[in-house]
C-alpha cells in the first residue's frame, strides 16, 4: 500500500485506516490493482462500513475487482438475473436469508465505492440502489411463492388464473430515488379472493398474508448475516391496524372512500416493484383519481402546507435543525414543492404524475410553472442534498439524516464531499438550505405564519391523531405527555381512527372529529391518568361518533370538554353511563349545577314540569322523561361524590330522594293508565282505594346505591269481597291491583332506548315469588303477626311506605310499630338472627387470602346491619325510639339511647358503617366488587368483630 495515499488523509483517519489494513493476513487480501490500491485508503476513511466489510469478506474485493465490476455501470436486468442464478440453488429459508444478505453485501459495496470515488454520479447511484431493492425484493418474493405453493398449491383466480402478490414500493424506493442506507415502504395487494389448488387448499387471502409475512422476515430480520432492509408497513390501508395484505377490491374501495390527504402525496410515488407489476400498474390507474383531481386542486397546497407544519413541528420537538432531510431548507422541502404542483396540476397535466423529483422539476421549469433560476438552484441544490445524505449513511449503513457530531465521523463526511474543513461544509451546506427555504416560502408559508414550527399541545396531538409521526416519535411526545403506557395509548388512538364507526363518518362527522380529538388528547393528557382516562374516552366516543351533534357539543364548549375528561378519568362507572346515555352530555356544559345535586323538593318541582310538557296521553314519551330526569339527577351525584362536593353520607340520601321521586311518578302514571282502561274500585264511602308501595332493603333504609335495584312491596286498603271497578271494563279490585303492580314494574324496569329506570325486585311481598304481588294491608298484618320469619321481621325494621296517601303511610307505620314492638324470647331471638347470618355468610362470602369483602366478610357490613336488626327487634319492646327511624346510623344512635348498644360499641358500629359504605361508594364508581385488601381494614373489622362477640355471643348490654 502506498503510504502516500494515507498521507493525504486528515489525521483523525490516518490511523484508523493504517490499523485497518494491518488486519488483513497478507498481500493475497487486496487485490493487485493499482487503481483499487490507490482509491482505497480514501474509501476507507470516508466509509468504516465499507472497510469493516472488506476486513470480514476480503473476497468481495476481489470478485468486484476481477470481473472489473466495480468500474462500470450495470446493464438493465444486472441485479435480477444475477440473483435469480444464485437463488436457482436454495433449498430452504434460512439459506434464502443468507443468500439476500451477502448478495446485497456485495452489491452495497460496489455502489458505495463507486460513489465516493466519483465514478457514478448521483443519478446512477440512486437508481442503482433502487434496482437492487427491487431486485431483493422480486427475488425473494418468487422463491417464497414458489416454496409456499409447494405447501398449499398456487392461489388460483375465478377463472382458474394463477394469481401472484402485488408489491408497491413508495416513497424513495417508489420513486427509484432509494437512500443508501434506506428503509422501504411497501404495501401488499392480491388480486383477488379465491382458493389454493393443492391438496390442503387454503383462501388466497391466508396463501398471500402468510407470504407477505415470509417476505418481511426474509428482507428485514436481523440474522448473523446482518440485514437486507428495514421494511415499514405503515402506509398500507388502516396504518398498522390494517390487515397485512388487502385486496385490489379492497384498497380501491379505501381510497375511494376514506383515503386521506396525506395519502394522496404518498401515492404520487408508489409503484409496482415486485410480483404481478402489470397487475400493479392496472391498480394505480384506478387509483390515479384519487391522487391527481381532474380539476386544478388548489387546495392541496393548504393541506401540504399543514403537513410540512407537522414535520416542522417535529424537527423542532426532536432537535433535528441539523437534518438534511427534514430541518428547514432540507431534501423534503424540495419534494414538496414539486409535489404541491403534481397534486394541483396533475389532473389536468399527465406530464406531472411522475414519480421521480427531478423530471417533475425540470418540467415546471420548461413550462414556466418555476422560474428557471428557481429550477437550476432546486435541482443543483437536490443534488447536493441527496448526494451528503448518501455519504452519511454511507459512513456506518445506518439510517440517519443528520449531521455528524463525532469529530471523526464529521473528518469522513469533510472528506467524503471534497470540502476544505468541517465550517467550509456547514458553510456550503447552509447556503444552499437558504436557498431551497427561501423558494419553499415563496409557495407554501401563508404571510401570517411567523414561525410554523412552535409546536403547542394540540398540533402534536393532532399529528398523532392524523397518524403522520414515527410511532417511536409520537410514543415520546405521548410519554412526555405524562401517558405511562404510551405504546398502548398509541394502538387506543389508532385502533379508534380505523375502526368502523370513524370509517363511515360523512364529511361533516370526520371534520367534528378532527377538531375534537387533538382538543381530547390535550385535556386528557393532563389529567393524572392520562392512559386509563383515554381507553374510557374512547369507549364513549366509539359509541356516540355517529351522532355529530355530540362531536360539535365538546368542540364548541371546551367547558364541556374538560368535565367530561375529569368525570370519565375519575370513574369508569360515569364513563360507561355516559356511553350509555349520551344525551347527558348536555349536562357538563354548566359545572356550576353539575355539581350540585337537587333537594327532593326541588326534584318534585323539576320532574313535574318535564312532565308537563309531554302529552299526558303519551306513555312512552312520559317514561322516556322519567328516564332522562333519573339518569340526570344520578349523574350530579355521581360527579358531586366524585369531586368531593357532598359528605359520602349524603350519596345515598341523593339517590334515594331520586328514586322515591320517580317511584311516585310512576305510580302516578301507572294508576292513570290502569284505571282509564278499566276503572277504579271504590270503599263504601265512594273513596277510591288507597295503594302503596313499601321500600325494604337499602330504598327502605335510605341507603341506596348507584347501581342498587329497588326492593319493594305493594299494598292497598282492604276492600270487601266482590268489590269490583267502576269503569266501562270492570274488573274484580284484586285484578285491578294485580295489574296496576305490573304496570308499575313495567314503567320501572322495560328498556326503552333511554335504558331503564331501576330493577325491582318483589320477592319480600307476604309468601315471596308464591305469593300474590299485592297485599290488602290487612292480609299484610296477619302475615305478619302470624306467618312470618324472623328474618322478614328484621326486613321489616328497614321498611317505609314511600308512596301512597299519608293515611296509608300512617297505617303502615302504626303497624310497623306494633310488629316490632312484639315482646320476643330474646335467647331464642339471638340464636335465631345469628344462625341466619352464619349460613349468609357461608353461602355469600367468598374469602380470599388476604382480601376482604366489605359486605358479608366478618366484621363487615351485614354483621352491623344483623346487629343492629336484632337489637331492635330485642329492645324495640321497651323502647319506641327504636321505631321512629329505618337507615343503620340513626338506629345506632336510638339504640345507645335506649341502652341495648354501649356507647362505645354503637360509636364502633356508627363509624365502620360510615367508612365502609364511603368505600363502597367509591368502588362502585370504580366499578369493582366490594372487595378491598384486609390490611385497609384490618383494624375496622376486628372493632366490628368485637361487638359482635360482645351483642350475638354474650348477649345485650343491659
Amino acid at each position: 500500500m502506498n503510504k502516500q495515499s494515507l498521507d493525504t488523509l486528515p489525521d483523525s483517519l490516518q490511523q484508523p485506516v493504517a490499523t485497518a489494513l494491518e488486519r488483513l493476513s497478507g498481500p493475497e487480501d487486496l487485490p493487485q490493482d493499482p487503481a483499487l490500491l490507490a482509491e482505497l485508503p480514501f474509501v476507507w476513511a470516508c466509509s468504516d462500513f465499507v472497510c469493516q466489510l472488506c476486513l470480514r469478506q476480503p473476497a468481495l474485493l476481489h470478485s468486484l475487482s476481477t470481473t472489473g465490476d466495480l468500474y462500470r455501470a450495470y446493464e438493465p436486468g444486472h441485479y435480477a438475473d444475477s440473483l435469480e442464478r444464485q437463488l436457482a440453488e436454495i433449498g430452504d429459508e434460512n439459506s434464502l436469508h443468507r443468500c439476500l444478505r451477502s448478495f446485497r453485501q456485495r452489491e452495497m459495496l460496489r455502489i458505495a465505492w463507486r460513489d465516493l470515488t466519483g465514478q457514478a454520479p448521483l443519478d446512477e447511484t440512486l437508481s442503482e440502489l433502487s434496482t437492487l431493492a427491487d431486485a431483493l425484493i422480486d427475488g425473494a418474493l418468487g422463491w417464497l411463492h414458489g416454496w409456499l405453493a409447494q405447501k398449499f398449491g398456487q392461489p388460483i383466480s375465478r377463472t382458474g388464473t394463477q394469481l401472484q402478490m402485488i408489491v408497491l414500493g413508495m416513497g424513495k424506493l417508489g420513486g427509484r430515488e432509494l437512500n443508501f442506507s434506506s428503509d422501504i415502504d411497501l404495501i401488499f395487494v392480491f388480486p383477488e379472493a379465491g382458493q389454493t389448488n393443492g391438496e390442503k387448499p387454503v383462501e388466497n387471502e391466508q396463501f398471500f398474508m402468510r407470504l407477505g409475512q415470509a417476505l418481511i422476515a426474509a428482507l428485514d430480520r436481523q440474522t448473523v448475516d446482518g440485514q437486507c432492509f428495514r421494511v415499514d408497513m405503515r402506509l398500507r390501508p388502516y396504518g398498522e391496524s390494517g390487515p397485512l395484505v388487502v385486496s385490489a377490491a379492497a384498497m380501491e374501495r379505501y381510497f375511494l372512500e376514506q383515503g386521506r390527504e396525506w395519502e394522496r402525496y404518498a401515492m404520487i410515488k408508489a409503484r409496482p416493484v415486485a410480483g404481478d407489476v402489470e397487475g400493479g400498474e392496472a391498480l394505480l390507474a384506478e387509483l390515479s383519481p384519487f391522487v391527481y383531481r381532474r380539476y386544478f386542486d388548489y387546495g392541496a397546497l393548504e393541506s401540504l402546507r399543514e403537513m410540512k407544519a407537522m414535520i416542522a413541528r417535529e424537527v423542532k420537538r426532536r432537535r433535528l435543525a441539523d437534518n438534511v432531510k427534514l430541518g428547514r431548507g432540507g431534501i423534503r422541502e424540495i419534494e414538496f414543492i414539486a409535489q404541491a404542483f403534481q397534486l394541483i396540476r396533475g389532473g389536468q397535466d399527465p406530464a406531472l404524475q411522475q414519480r421521480a423529483l427531478q423530471p417533475v422539476l425540470a418540467y415546471l421549469g420548461d413550462h414556466g410553472l418555476l422560474p428557471e433560476h428557481a429550477r437550476q438552484e432546486l435541482m443543483q441544490s437536490y443534488e447536493y442534498l441527496r448526494r451528503l445524505e448518501n455519504r452519511i449513511q454511507a459512513m456506518h449503513d445506518r439510517q440517519s439524516h443528520d449531521l455528524p457530531a463525532d469529530p471523526v465521523d464529521r473528518d469522513r463526511l469533510t472528506l467524503a464531499m471534497h470540502a476544505k474543513d468541517w465550517q467550509a461544509l456547514c458553510d456550503e451546506l447552509d447556503d444552499w438550505r437558504r436557498r431551497v427555504q427561501g423558494h419553499f416560502d415563496q409557495i407554501f408559508v401563508a404571510p401570517q405564519q411567523e414561525d410554523e414550527a412552535e409546536p403547542t399541545g394540540e398540533s402534536e396531538y393532532a399529528d398523532i391523531w392524523h397518524d403522520v409521526l414515527d410511532k417511536d416519535v409520537a410514543v415520546a411526545v405521548l410519554e412526555s405527555a405524562g401517558f405511562t403506557d404510551p405504546d398502548s395509548a398509541l394502538h387506543l388512538i389508532g385502533q379508534f381512527r380505523t375502526g368502523t364507526r370513524v370509517r363511515a363518518l360523512s364529511d361533516r362527522g370526520r371534520t367534528r372529529l378532527n377538531r375534537l380529538m387533538p382538543m381530547l388528547l390535550a385535556a386528557v393528557a393532563a389529567s393524572p391518568a392520562p392512559t386509563q382516562g383515554l381507553e374510557r374516552l374512547i369507549t364513549l366516543l366509539d359509541g356516540v361518533v355517529r351522532r355529530t351533534a355530540y362531536l360539535a357539543l365538546l368542540n364548541e364548549h371546551p367547558m364541556a370538554l374538560s368535565q367530561l375528561v375529569r368525570l370519565v378519568e375519575g370513574s369508569p362507572w360515569i364513563a360507561r353511563y355516559l356511553s350509555l346515555h349520551p344525551v347527558l352530555l348536555d349536562e357538563l356544559l354548566d359545572p356550576r349545577t353539575l355539581y350540585a345535586p337537587l333537594s327532593k323538593t326541588a326534584l318534585v318541582a323539576e320532574v313535574d314540569a318535564r312532565m308537563a310538557a309531554v302529552d299526558i296521553d303519551d306513555l312512552e314519551q312520559q317514561m322516556e322523561v322519567l328516564r332522562h330526569f333519573k339518569q340526570t339527577h344520578v349523574l350530579r351525584v355521581a360527579a358531586a361524590d366524585l369531586s368531593h362536593s357532598i359528605p359520602v353520607m349524603l350519596v345515598s340520601d341523593y339517590l334515594t330522594d331520586i328514586a322515591e321521586v320517580v317511584l311516585d311518578r310512576v305510580l302516578m302514571l301507572a294508576w292513570r293508565q290502569v284505571s282509564q282502561r278499566y276503572g277504579v274500585p271504590l270503599l263504601g264511602d265512594g273513596q277510591p282505594v288507597d295503594f302503596g308501595i313499601v321500600a325494604y332493603g337499602k330504598l327502605g333504609s335510605l341507603e341506596l346505591g348507584y347501581s342498587s335495584d329497588l326492593d319493594i312491596v305493594f299494598l292497598h286498603d282492604a276492600v270487601p269481597s266482590g268489590t269490583v271497578t267502576d269503569g266501562n271494563k270492570p274488573v274484580d279490585a284484586a285484578v285491578f291491583f294485580a295489574r296496576l303492580a305490573q304496570r308499575i314494574i313495567h314503567i320501572l324496569s322495560t328498556p326503552t332506548p333511554g335504558g331503564i329506570l331501576y330493577e325491582v325486585d318483589t320477592r319480600l311481598r307476604p309468601s315471596g315469588q308464591s305469593g300474590l304481588l299485592t297485599t290488602s294491608i290487612d292480609a299484610f298484618a296477619d302475615y305478619q303477626f302470624e306467618r312470618a320469619w324472623t328474618w322478614e321481621h328484621q326486613a321489616l325494621v328497614r321498611a317505609r311506605l314511600v308512596t301512597g296517601s299519608e293515611k296509608l303511610k300512617q297505617r303502615f307505620a302504626d303497624l310497623r310499630r306494633e310488629i316490632l314492638a312484639k315482646p320476643r324470647d330474646n335467647s331464642a331471638l339471638q340464636g335465631e338472627v345469628r344462625t341466619m347470618r352464619e349460613r349468609m355468610r357461608k353461602e355469600l362470602s367468598a374469602k380470599s387470602p388476604g382480601q376482604f369483602d366489605l359486605k358479608q366478610d366478618r366484621g363487615g357490613i351485614a354483621d352491623i346491619e344483623f346487629m343492629v336488626q336484632y337489637a331492635v327487634l330485642a329492645g324495640a319492646a321497651n323502647y319506641s325510639g327504636l321505631l321512629r327511624y329505618t337507615d343503620n346510623i340513626r338506629l345506632l344512635d336510638e339504640l345507645e339511647r335506649g341502652e341495648q348498644l354501649s356507647a362505645q360499641q354503637a360509636t364502633t358500629l356508627a363509624n365502620a358503617y360510615r367508612h365502609y359504605r364511603g368505600l363502597v361508594h367509591r368502588l362502585a364508581l370504580q366499578e369493582r366488587a366490594t372487595i378491598v385488601p384486609e390490611e385497609d381494614v384490618q383494624e375496622t373489622a376486628a372493632a366490628v368483630a368485637g361487638v359482635w362477640e360482645e351483642v350475638m355471643e354474650q348477649g345485650l348490654n343491659k
